[in-house]
C-alpha cells in the first residue's frame, strides 16, 4: 500500500557517502525538520539529470528561505549518488541518499519494476514533503512524466 498524507515515514536505513559509506535512519533524517524528499528512478538517467535534479539545485535557496531542507533519493549505491552530485553541482546541503536495495521505496509502496529497461526494481518518480516525519504532501508521477514532483510544483505546494 502506498504511503498517504498524514502517515509517518517508515524507519529504514539509507546510505550516504561520508568517510566511506555511512548509514542514516529515515527516523533520524526526518526528525525535527521540514524536508522535501524527491525520488528519481536513477542517477545519470536523462530526465533525472536534465530536469528533475537540476530544478531542485536551482531552487535550493528558495526552499531554504522557507526553512525546508532537501534530499534526493534513488535506488543506486552511495558512490553513484556522490558521483552524480558532483557531476550536477549539487550544493552540500542537498542530501543525496542511496536506497541500494529499494528497502525504503518498498516500505513507502512506491517501488516500480524497471526490468524491461535493464534497471530492476527502482523508485517511482515522486516528491513528498514531511514535517517531523509526518507526510504533509505527496506527489507521485505517472510513468514517463515530470509534472507534479518537480521543484516549482513542490515550492508552490509548501508555500
Amino acid at each position: 500500500m502506498t504511503i498517504q498524507v498524514g502517515a509517518r515515514i517508515p524507519d529504514v536505513p539509507l546510505d550516504v557517502l561520508g568517510d566511506g559509506v555511512e548509514q542514516i535512519s529515515t527516523r533520524a533524517l526526518f526528525a525535527g525538520r521540514k524536508l522535501v524528499l524527491f525520488c528519481v528512478p536513477g542517477a545519470f538517467t536523462p530526465t533525472c539529470s536534465e530536469r528533475h535534479l537540476p530544478g531542485y539545485v536551482e531552487s535550493f535557496a528558495a526552499f531554504r528561505q522557507r526553512g525546508v531542507d532537501l534530499a534526493c533519493i534513488a535506488v543506486n549505491d552511495a558512490y553513484v549518488m556522490a558521483a552524480w552530485a558532483k557531476a550536477q553541482g549539487v550544493p552540500s546541503g542537498l542530501q543525496m541518499l542511496a536506497d541500494g536495495n529499494a528497502q525504503f521505496v518498498r516500505a513507502l509502496g512506491l517501488e516500480m519494476d524497471a526490468s524491461k529497461y535493464g534497471m530492476g526494481v527502482r523508485g517511482k518518480r515522486f516528491a513528498l514533503y514531511a514535517e517531523d516525519g509526518v507526510v504533509k504532501h505527496l506527489a507521485v508521477e505517472a510513468p514517463g512524466e515530470l509534472r507534479v514532483s518537480n521543484a516549482a510544483v513542490m515550492l508552490a505546494a509548501i508555500s
